[in-house]
């Protein structure tokens, strides 16, 4: 069992920028596939970024080159730094994480979850 704490979000100008975290409680945290999804008032949540066990990474279009995910195997965290923050990027940020390490893009692939975060970007 995996648990899963995020911090960090909150207000922001345009343009500005944010750092998530994401605790994962579990011995067996390096091996798990990480991710953060988003979800706007009355829309689905959507994809936003993903590590491998290793370092391989992938970033929706919409947040590429603005967006970096990493981990650190010391601390057992996840983490999500944003820069070149907009106001579309508003929404309730959530980690998960997947057992089986397939990397997906899809919120059903992830069996855990945290609780969310709310990043609020003012224009």
């Amino acid at each position: 069992q995996v648990q899963l704490v995020e911090s960090g979000g909150g207000l922001v100008q345009a343009g500005g920028s944010l750092r998530l975290s994401c605790a994962a409680s579990g011995s067996t945290f390096g091996s798990y596939s990480m991710a953060w999804f988003r979800q706007a008032p009355g829309k689905e949540r959507a994809f936003v970024a993903r590590i491998r066990s290793g370092t391989n990474t992938n970033y929706a279009d919409s947040v590429k080159g603005r967006f970096t995910i990493s981990r650190d195997g010391a601390k057992n965290t996840v983490n999500l730094q944003m820069n070149s923050l907009k106001p579309e990027d508003t929404a309730v940020y959530y980690c998960a994480a997947d057992r089986w390490n397939l990397g997906g893009t899809r919120y059903s692939q992830y069996q855990y979850w945290g609780q969310g975060a709310q990043v609020t970007v003012s224009s």
